[in-house]
């Protein structure tokens, strides 16, 4: 019975963190969420380098926009009715810096009106200047961005 008694005082006495693994002790617990959705670092245009945050955001938006708002105005389009609709063109900027047109949703009016804009959008997009990318986590990704242009001609 002593034995018996002397063994279970053994057992109570001895923990289970004996019987643990030791390979996370010596490391610091990680407990960071990343954001897949945001990147640290907006990607921008020469121009827009030296600005921050929001102030660079706004910079690369009106920068896209001017540059093919500019390439648009030089072309000569002719229209039946009056149009004023926002077309939106699906862009994705590599990690490389250069943008890839990838759709362009437009409504049945303006396609039938303006066949070329398509095009004339395409042509757009491949002239504009090779730019910084986005930055998340100081590693260079490719970015998706959704441009909304307004059309506005009148006969």
């Amino acid at each position: 019975m002593r034995v018996l008694f002397c063994l279970l005082l053994i057992i109570c006495c001895t923990s289970c963190t004996y019987f643990s693994s030791d390979k996370n002790k010596g490391q610091q617990s990680l407990d960071t969420i990343i954001n897949f959705n945001k990147v640290d670092v907006f990607p921008s245009f020469a121009e827009c380098k030296d600005k921050i945050d929001e102030a660079k955001t706004s910079c690369f938006r009106e920068t896209i926009h001017r540059k093919i708002a500019d390439n648009l105005s030089q072309h000569h389009l002719e229209i039946k009715k009056e149009i004023d609709a926002i077309v939106t063109v699906e862009l994705e900027i590599s990690t490389e810096g250069k943008f890839i047109l990838k759709k362009i949703n437009s409504s049945e009016n303006i396609r039938e009106q303006l066949p070329k804009l398509d095009s004339l959008l395409e042509v757009s997009v491949n002239t504009l200047p090779k730019i910084f990318p986005a930055i998340k986590r100081g590693i260079p990704v490719a970015t998706q961005y959704s441009l909304p242009i307004r059309i506005q001609l009148k006969e």
